[in-house]
């Protein structure tokens, strides 16, 4: 069911919207003015900040870097998919959430509350509780079920006893390491800078191509964009914007606003069975997202918005991981208020699929029933998005189909560049709907 009275107050958001975002898309070119006729080449602050990114030896046992749960070859997500959340430093310790992608964070505005429209919109991680890449990237060294340090002194001492110290000092001078406060602050300036490279926000889909008129889509594929940006049909653009942005900055498919979709519980999260150290809830641990971060019951179970680009290969999907495949959330996605409500909580998403029911929400109250739950899809149509979302891998090969992979190598393909100087209310948001009923 489209609510109109939605869209329409949502055109006034997609003007704000777009400003916000080209402010971010002009700081993330600023970030490499210093060559401006090397598009496609790092910076020294963003080299140290990828050798920093890939660098496991800061982390408590050397095992873990930023990239082993943001890895090149999974669109910056966690590779391994044995499990729905992620390994810390610990092989015997898991976060309580779904390795979101780094890809393309570089255009999230900074967090903040936009009052005219009600929302909640930008920042870091899945909550949105860092403002910017900066605190983001403070925080995952620190975590005792992520990188498990002890301080900032330890990390900061490991960098000064490691490969990449002499290219930390040759960007940020040769007492830079005096300060154990501001040599964390530039560690995670560099990440950040990294981030905010082209290495991550490379726009190599098919999609892309599509858009620049160098390759055609397949015809199921072209069915599956007009659906998904059909707001009678799939509605999908309505959150995940696949417009380019005024400045010409390809669609980043996300608002960067939060929803609640009514995800359930997953009982299958390894975090759960994690002894009160790290988990004093158990199994009855509740992820309260947004809401929690707020303290604001309404918005309890709202998660980020997240960019559909590179979707196809970084599942599993969900804030929890609960989804383990893209055809299982689409289907959920369309048909979540439609088909009866399972009898168990504590059952997976395969068994869900195969049973023909989801289980209930964590906070059925709060979640979005406008835009989801009851679409008008059948089986094949579900199937043509599912088609469509496969273009938006970066890596696209014109020579057959798309080769994360070999993208992914090139990214990863550095060591430590120490040793020789040695990386609406809430929509655009959403489509300006020419015709509404």
């Amino acid at each position: 069911m489209i609510n109109c009275k939605r869209f329409a107050e949502s055109l006034a958001f997609s003007v704000k919207f777009q400003t916000v975002i080209a402010t971010a898309a002009l700081s993330i070119s600023a970030g490499a003015a210093s060559q401006p006729a090397l598009a496609n080449t790092l910076t020294q602050e963003q080299a140290l900040g990828k050798a920093l990114f890939f660098d496991k030896s800061l982390s408590a046992t050397g095992q873990q870097a930023c990239g082993s749960c943001h890895s090149a070859s999974t669109g910056f997500t966690d590779p391994d998919k044995s499990h729905p959340t992620s390994k810390g430093d610990n092989p015997l310790l898991f976060g309580n959430r779904n390795t979101p992608t780094a890809m393309y964070q570089a255009y999230s505005p900074e967090f903040g509350y936009d009052a005219t429209e009600g929302l909640w919109v930008g920042g870091q991680f899945l909550d949105g509780r860092a403002a910017t890449l900066e605190i983001q990237a403070m925080a995952p060294f620190l975590n005792p079920v992520e990188m498990g340090n002890a301080s900032k002194a330890v990390v900061i001492a490991k960098l000064q006893n490691g490969i990449n110290a002499s290219a930390f000092t040759a960007v940020y001078g040769a007492d830079i390491f005096n300060n154990v406060d501001n040599a964390y602050d530039k560690v995670a300036q560099a990440i950040a800078s990294y981030e905010r490279s082209y290495e991550l926000s490379p726009f190599t889909s098919k999609f892309d191509y599509y858009l620049k008129g160098e390759v055609k889509l397949t015809q199921s594929e072209q069915r599956g964009l007009a659906l998904f940006n059909d707001p009678m049909k799939g509605n999908c653009a309505a959150c995940h914007i696949s417009d380019p942005l005024d400045d010409g900055t390809p669609p980043l498919f996300t608002d960067f606003t939060y929803d609640n979709i009514g995800i359930p519980k997953n009982y299958g999260s390894d975090f759960l069975t994690l002894d009160d150290e790290f988990n004093p809830d158990g199994t009855s641990f509740i992820d309260y997202g947004l809401g929690g971060v707020l303290d604001d019951e309404d918005l309890y179970g709202a998660f980020k918005v997240s960019t559909l680009r590179n979707i196809a290969i970084t599942g599993a999907y969900g804030h929890n991981g609960w989804f383990d495949t893209l055809d299982q959330i689409v289907d959920f996605y369309a048909t979540r208020d439609v088909k009866p409500q399972c009898t168990s909580s504590n059952i997976s998403s395969t068994e869900a699929m195969l049973l023909g029911c989801w289980p209930k929400a964590e906070f059925p109250d709060q979640m979005n029933v406008d835009e989801l739950g009851n679409l008008p899809l059948n089986k094949w149509e579900k199937q043509y998005i599912v088609s469509f979302l496969g273009t938006l891998t970066d890596g696209y090969s014109f020579a057959a189909v798309p080769e994360p992979q070999t993208w992914a190598l090139m990214i990863v393909g550095l060591g430590g560049v120490g040793a020789g100087l040695r990386r609406s209310r809430r929509r655009q948001a959403k489509r300006a709907i020419q015709t509404a009923s």
